[in-house]
C-alpha cells in the first residue's frame, strides 16, 4: 500500500507547510498567510511561493486573499507528516529517554528523511518493549535513569533473578 507522500512529492519545507495548514486549519477551520508566516517564522512572500506550490499538487485550495483550506489528497498528506514527527518524537521519549524539547527540534529534522519502514519499526520496538515480559515500561524507565545517572537502578544479577521470578509466577 502506498503511503499520501508516495504519490505526492513534498520537499521538506512544504512537508512543513502542510503541517502547519493543517493544525491552523484544524484550530480555526481556514488558514490564512498571515497565521502560516507566524507559525512558521517565514515570511508573507514565502508563504504565498509555498501556498502556490500547494495549490499547484492539489493539496491545498487558494486563492491571493482568501483563507486557505485543504483538499483532501492535502490531508492525507497533511497527517502522514504529522505521523512520522509524532513517531519520532515518541521514539526519542519514550526509548532514548531525549527531553521533549530536543525530541521535538530532532523530530521536525528527521520526519523528513526517515523511510517510512523506518519508522514503523521504531513504533513496533516501542510496543514490543513495553509487552515483553523481559523489558516492558521497566526497561525503558531503567534505560532512562542509565542516561540520566550513568547506572542502573538495580544492579543486572538483581534485575535478572526478578524477570526469572516473574517468568515463574505466570
Amino acid at each position: 500500500m502506498k503511503k499520501s507522500t508516495d504519490i505526492v512529492d513534498l520537499s521538506a519545507s512544504l512537508e512543513d507547510y502542510i503541517e502547519a495548514i493543517y493544525h491552523i486549519v484544524d484550530e480555526k477551520l481556514v488558514a490564512r498567510s498571515k497565521d502560516i508566516a507566524a507559525r512558521l517564522d517565514v515570511s508573507r512572500a514565502s508563504v504565498t511561493e509555498a501556498l502556490r506550490a500547494l495549490a499547484k499538487k492539489e493539496l491545498i485550495n487558494y486563492s491571493p486573499y482568501e483563507a486557505i483550506t485543504m483538499t483532501e489528497q492535502g490531508r492525507k498528506v497533511a497527517e502522514d507528516v504529522i505521523y512520522r514527527h509524532d513517531s519520532l518524537k515518541r521514539f526519542f521519549t519514550e526509548v532514548l529517554a531525549i527531553q521533549p524539547k530536543l525530541a521535538e527540534e530532532a523530530a521536525c529534522k528527521i520526519e523528513h528523511a526517515a523511510p517510512p519502514v523506518v519508522i514503523s519499526q521504531m513504533i513496533s520496538f516501542i510496543k514490543f518493549l513495553q509487552v515483553c515480559p523481559r523489558g516492558g515500561d521497566d526497561l525503558l524507565k531503567g534505560f532512562a535513569d542509565y542516561c540520566k545517572h550513568g547506572a542502573t537502578r538495580v544492579d543486572c544479577a538483581s534485575c535478572i533473578s526478578s524477570c526469572l521470578d516473574d517468568d515463574n509466577k505466570s
